[in-house]
């Protein structure tokens, strides 16, 4: 993921040419610079920013190079420090590189050995940063987008286009299964801060007493085991896009500070007393009815209202099923990737649009992958669904397990624009209908 910020650079020297310095020489479009002429003074913005490399005198009038070092690696874990030195510190400073920072420079140096030093320490920052965010942020599967053409995947696309540049708490709520991450992809991507960190954690994964600590960060010393400090996801989204999915399972007392999070966007690191400040979107997404949680007490009130700002509810699978045969052909596309793509029988689409998808579209997904693993000659047949859907998709109820011959036109009309790439005078050629007739199904069938 490429993350295109200037670098920020935090100068502290007790001399003030040299800060004029990097003030004037080193800042520019591709570095942002700060100087502090104090070690009081560098903590003290420390505290209320984020630097990705701090440039740092041995001898201060206030502190020793190396007891600063340390106050700076416990603020602030992901930074990287270079130091100045004289010749006669020299020692001071390879002390200081066993202790954690990056390079030294002595006095007088030459402005672009700083620079480079700089640049150097930048790229290890990046690819630390990297790595935190590729266990947060990716995943081993590809990634899938919202398909279908029914009136309520319409409607979320809409909401999605609106609600995307704003900076507002979006709530997702839906079955499990419904692609309630899907949508939060397709609204951080569509936002401003889309060149910015995606950070996705799912609540119901993380140990009761370690939420605190893995959400807001801790400092060293602050419970047994915390041997250096570590930031938190709300650091590592700083600038993004922060997705709590399953936001239910979070424990009450968490539900407090994450609202004072949303209300003035600073938080606390566990035993830390200095309060941060982050600049982050939040994205929710829970399967849980929360009004009903409030009401039993079992999630806080006030969060509940603050993350309520902007609501998208997903529908069932059971209640589309017209885009039954677009998400196959979607699935049949991307999991046959690096061979050639398979196709089911007319019987196995019988099957799956009579059957009621309890576990919605990831279990379509599954089955569609396990027909392909079972597909003969490149041809998914009835023998390569699971037993229990095939004995269920009967129709049962008094449900009709075939389209209507309306709902076909319309998924085929649908299928051939996709096809065509919204070329509707090539759709109307290979549809064989004038593009008068192909524009009046369009509105009556709402596709446009």
């Amino acid at each position: 993921m490429a993350i295109f910020n200037p670098i920020k650079v935090l100068v502290v020297d007790d001399e003030e040419s040299i800060r004029r310095l990097a003030e004037k020489e080193i800042a520019g479009l591709r570095r942002s610079v700060m100087t502090a002429g104090s070690a009081r003074q560098a903590m003290d913005i420390l505290a209320r920013q984020q630097f990705d490399v701090v440039v740092l005198d041995v001898r201060l009038p206030d502190a020793d190079g190396l007891e600063l070092l340390e106050k700076v690696q416990e603020t602030t874990p992901d930074v990287e420090v270079i130091l100045i030195t004289g010749y006669g510190d020299i020692d001071s400073a390879v002390e200081a590189m066993k202790a954690g920072a990056y390079d030294y420079i002595t006095k007088p140096f030459a402005l672009d050995r700083l620079e480079l030093v700089i640049e150097k320490a930048y790229q290890r920052v990046c690819l630390q940063r990297e790595i935190r965010l590729l266990r947060h942020s990716q995943t081993s599967q590809p990634r899938q987008k919202l398909v279908g053409h029914s009136s309520s995947i319409q409607g979320i696309h809409y909401l999605i286009e609106k609600v995307a540049p704003a900076s507002v708490p979006v709530l997702i709520t839906g079955e499990s299964g419904t692609g309630k991450d899907v949508v939060a992809r397709a609204i951080h991507e569509n936002s401003k801060r889309c060149n910015q960190p995606l950070i996705i954690k799912n609540c119901g994964t993380l140990q009761k007493e370690l939420v605190r600590s893995e959400l807001f960060g801790y400092c060293k010393g602050a419970f047994t085991g915390a041997n250096e400090s570590q930031e938190g996801l709300l650091a590592l989204a700083h600038q993004g896009t922060l997705f709590l999915d399953e936001v239910g399972e979070l424990p009450l007392e968490v539900q407090a500070s994450l609202l004072r999070v949303l209300e003035n966007q600073t938080y606390r690191r566990v035993g830390d007393k200095q309060e941060r400040q982050v600049d982050l979107r939040f994205l929710f997404a829970t399967n849980r009815n929360l009004a009903e949680e409030v009401s039993r007490e079992r999630f806080h009130e006030a969060l509940y209202h603050r993350i309520n700002v902007f609501h998208i509810e997903l529908p069932a699978l059971r209640d589309r099923k017209e885009d039954i045969p677009l998400l196959v052909d979607y699935f049949l596309g991307l999991l046959s990737a690096g061979s050639n793509v398979c196709h089911i029988s007319k019987n196995v689409m019988q099957h799956l649009l009579g059957y009621q998808w309890p576990g919605n579209i990831r279990e379509l997904r599954n089955v569609i992958e396990r027909g392909i693993i079972l597909s003969e000659n490149g041809m998914i047949t009835a023998r390569a669904l699971p037993r229990e859907l095939v004995e269920r998709s009967d129709g049962a109820g008094g449900e009709n397990p075939f389209l209507s011959l309306q709902e076909i036109e319309k998924w085929h009309i649908a299928r051939v624009l996709d096809h065509s790439a919204g070329n509707r005078t090539q759709a109307a050629a290979v549809l064989g209908i004038s593009r008068r007739t192909l524009y009046r199904k369009i509105r009556e069938y709402q596709l446009d």
